[in-house]
């Protein structure tokens, strides 16, 4: 009854795969699934029959199979699971007694002389023994892991470390530890020897998580900074708390009464900027001192001040010398007192700037903070973030320049009227719907030179009417001069964006040795994976950039394309995905993802989209995203995380300017583009099991020498336990995507907590091999940080989780120290 069953079973099975393997073969794809679905059918007829001969041809159609995977994908084994894992269960069930004993070999005399191993059995038990064999070899070594070293730091380098202005020690004064942003600490406490010892010390609890009414994507993303003995730090909602540096115990708390507004698409804070009068007196050299990419909200000016300040221990010192300043989710910039949490009077309208003013197109939820200033010695410069492709009457993304002591707007750079940038009289707006700077800028203080990342204007995927300027500065960076705001140059990534690849990170500066000469450099992290390397005095590639041809017919009526591109020599781009490269569970999903790969329109990374569905790899979640790349000035070395995921596209007509084509019964509505010609469906590619249409790595961590501009190493990145269902966490190590930013210290050890699943790591920065892990509460989608306070040096991660990652959801800032 049993053999019956599964017959049956693999007939139905098996007819199913040679109808899809038709259509996919149609499309131009494989055909190898019409012979795997036919040797499943011929098995599943003969296995009803009660034949033996059912074995035999199984165990052809098994080798054929692995033969075939094989060519495909050679010996990486998680490629080989839906190519294989399926069969291979099918295998051992078919050599199971209540299977096989039953069947005969068709000639009832001959039964008797059948030995237990003999024959067709003997064949699909050494069918079987080949898969396992191929499977345990598969395991010795990964195919797609780069393995190599970093270079030591030279003797020159070593002597210059300390006066690297890119280092962070004791303190960590900004979102990437200075103005420089390059997320390194010249602490040295921590290395590949000492960091078994590295054990949790505190955990702070913020007590602020998403409500009744928060957008999906509410997220813990913050990176605190550190000050004296002092850590602080910013909340989702926006709350400001100064924690003791050494016991994580509240000093004081500022809460800003932030307003959601009903249709904002975010509610992220990534960090606080910081301003110290003292430093300003004794420095030596223009520094900036900033910090955190932070999206904090506050009262209305004249509402009710809400900080407490119990707990404080820091010494009388005259008011507001030290402050923190917290741009908010809806669109306010406060001065707090670094010492007591109270507002700065003198700093805007009684401690608050509103920064609506001069706006136009405002709404509820469609103009907020989500970055950190950049701080200098007098000026507080900072971007802004807009709903994302929701509308095309969107506030403009005007960078502007505040007096750091009193909020007085300084200049403002309008990209609608690049030249013009004294502050607009009363009355005045600046240029609407403008690509916005969202993802916080860096300085250069002794070049005089601020650099901002520039996104795309609404809606980013559709290039109608776009201005000149608009097709001159979108995607790109550019460098304003500090004093005066002016344009001093700009580099643009992506020509004429239609997918959405924004720059989405900080710059990195970091000053190269290229050709025996120090060259101040700006490193350019993209959605696209190119990492574009820049002389930052003049936006001139240091690393070759080149033009590429690429799609240059829209299928839109009316949209233009740009017939090239740019590519770094120093790139992550993936190549393009082909029908090897699909994966599933079994073959029946993977059968499906060819399928769909084959329907769509793909013609690589610079398709255009349109009324059909388009693959768009690397997707809009990008290879590089906020957390940007990590950076050791004396080593000249990069640690970067890139992410290959890819997502579909297509256009949606619209008949008006309300009706929600792609957002239907949601509070946030992506990609509506009210008023434009469509609405664009944007969904990762998915199997129907609801897996990654391509095959893993989904998520890497990597090693670049800066001095060569190659890759040293690179390893799949995280699991997927946390993906997994509950009652079984296997943490298969697949590499899985990741958001948040790398740290990178002198001792020689990497720290990342951005993976899907809840982790913070620490790796060898030389070859990249994972040293340490410790389990986190909830997703880990920020940038660690590290000081030393007490003669200790601890690292310090938030975990609180990101919405659109659905990773587990919490409000813990964790501290480690060695034991």
């Amino acid at each position: 009854m049993l053999s019956l069953a599964t017959g049956w079973l693999l007939v139905v099975l098996g007819a199913g795969l040679v109808a899809g393997g038709v259509w996919l073969a149609v499309l131009g794809g494989s055909w190898a699934y019409i012979g795997l679905g036919g040797g499943l059918m011929v098995t599943g007829v003969l296995l009803a029959r009660r034949r033996r001969a059912a074995l035999g041809v199984y165990a052809t159609l098994l080798v054929a199979t692995l033969i075939w995977a094989l060519w495909e994908v050679g010996l990486d084994r998680w490629a080989l699971i839906p190519r294989g894992a399926f069969l291979a269960v099918v295998g051992l069930w078919l050599l199971a007694p209540w299977i096989n004993r039953p069947l005969n070999s068709g000639h009832t005399a001959d039964a008797p002389l059948q030995s237990a191993w003999g024959g067709a059995r003997g064949w699909l038990g050494g069918a079987m023994v080949l898969v396992i064999a191929t499977t345990l070899i598969s395991s010795v070594r990964d195919p797609l892991d780069i393995a190599g070293q970093l270079p030591p730091a030279s003797a020159a380098a070593q002597g210059a470390a300390a006066a690297a202005p890119g280092a962070s020690g004791d303190d960590w004064l900004a979102y990437g530890g200075t103005g420089y942003a390059e997320r390194y600490s010249s602490l040295t406490d921590i290395t590949p020897e000492t960091i078994g010892r590295l054990e949790p010390a505190w955990t702070f609890h913020t007590e602020d998580m998403k409500g009744p009414g928060d957008p999906h994507e509410t997220t813990f993303e913050v990176t605190p900074l550190k000050v004296g003995d002092t850590l602080y730090l910013c909340t989702v909602h926006d709350h400001v708390i100064a924690l003791d540096a050494a016991s994580g115990t509240e000093r004081w708390h500022f809460d800003p009464g932030v307003k959601v507004g009903h249709s904002s698409q975010h509610l992220s804070c990534r960090g606080l900027a910081y301003h110290d009068d003292a430093q300003d007196a004794t420095a030596a050299t223009p520094r900036l001192i900033s910090a955190g990419a932070g999206s904090s909200a506050a009262t209305p000016t004249g509402a009710p001040v809400t900080a407490a300040t119990s707990g404080i221990t820091a010494p009388p010192a005259p008011a507001c010398t030290r402050r923190i300043f917290l741009p908010t989710i809806d669109g306010r910039l406060f001065a707090l007192d670094a010492a007591t949490g109270r507002q700065c009077t003198g700093f805007g309208d009684g401690g608050v700037v509103q920064l609506a003013t001069n706006m136009g197109n405002l709404k509820p939820g469609y103009y907020m903070q989500t970055s950190p200033p950049v701080v200098t010695r007098k000026l507080l410069i900072l971007g802004a973030s807009i709903n994302d492709s929701e509308s095309v009457a969107n506030p403009s993304g005007t960078i502007r320049a505040f007096d750091v002591h009193t909020g007085r707007l300084v200049w403002n750079w309008d990209l609608g009227r690049p030249d013009a940038t004294a502050p607009l009289a009363p009355g005045q707006v600046y240029t609407s719907n403008t690509p916005p700077s969202w993802a916080g800028g860096s300085v250069d203080e002794g070049l005089g030179l601020v650099y901002f990342p520039l996104g795309n204007q609404s809606p980013d995927q559709l290039g109608f009417g776009r201005s000149a300027e608009v097709e001159r500065f979108s995607s790109s960076i550019v460098a304003l001069d500090v004093a005066s705001g002016r344009l001093r140059w700009v580099f643009q990534g992506v020509h004429h964006d239609l997918w959405d690849r924004d720059m989405p990170a900080q710059p990195t500066l970091v000053d190269l040795a290229v050709e025996g000469k120090t060259v101040p450099a700006l490193i350019a992290p993209t959605k696209q994976g190119e990492l574009y390397v820049l002389d930052r005095r003049t936006g001139k590639p240091i690393f070759p950039v080149r033009e590429s041809p690429v799609p240059s017919t829209s299928p839109v009526q009316g949209e233009i394309m740009s017939p090239t591109q740019p590519s770094s020599a120093l790139s992550f781009m993936p190549p393009p995905l082909t029908g090897k490269d699909m994966w599933g569970a079994t073959p029946f999903d993977e059968l499906v993802c060819r399928i769909e790969l084959h329907s769509m329109r793909y013609a690589g990374p610079y398709t255009p989209p349109g009324t059909q569905r388009t693959l768009v790899y690397p997707g809009n979640l990008g290879v590089f995203n906020w957390g940007g790349v990590a950076v050791d000035p004396v080593r000249q070395i990069l640690v970067g995380t890139p992410t290959h995921l890819a997502f579909t596209y297509q256009f949606i007509a619209r008949q008006d300017a309300t009706t929600n084509y792609v957002s239907a019964g949601k509070n946030e509505h992506w990609n509506e583009n009210y008023g434009a010609r469509y609405a664009v469906m944007i969904e990762p590619f998915l199997s129907p099991l609801g897996l990654p249409c391509q095959a893993p790595p989904w998520g890497a961590i990597a090693g670049v020498d800066l001095r060569t501009g190659k890759l040293a190493w690179m390893h799949r990145n995280g699991t997927v336990r946390d993906q997994m269902p509950g009652f079984l966490p296997i943490p298969f190590p697949m590499g899985v995507a990741s958001l948040g930013g790398p740290l990178i210290t002198a001792g020689g050890v990497a720290f990342y907590s951005g993976t899907l699943d809840n982790y913070l790591r620490a790796y060898d920065v030389t070859t990249g091999r994972k040293l340490w892990q410790s389990r986190l509460p909830a997703g880990g989608q920020a940038t660690p940080m590290t000081y030393r306070v007490n003669g200790k040096q601890m690292v310090v991660v938030a975990a609180g989780g990101h919405g659109s990652f659905r990773t587990t959801i919490g409000d813990a800032v964790m501290a480690y120290a060695l034991k």
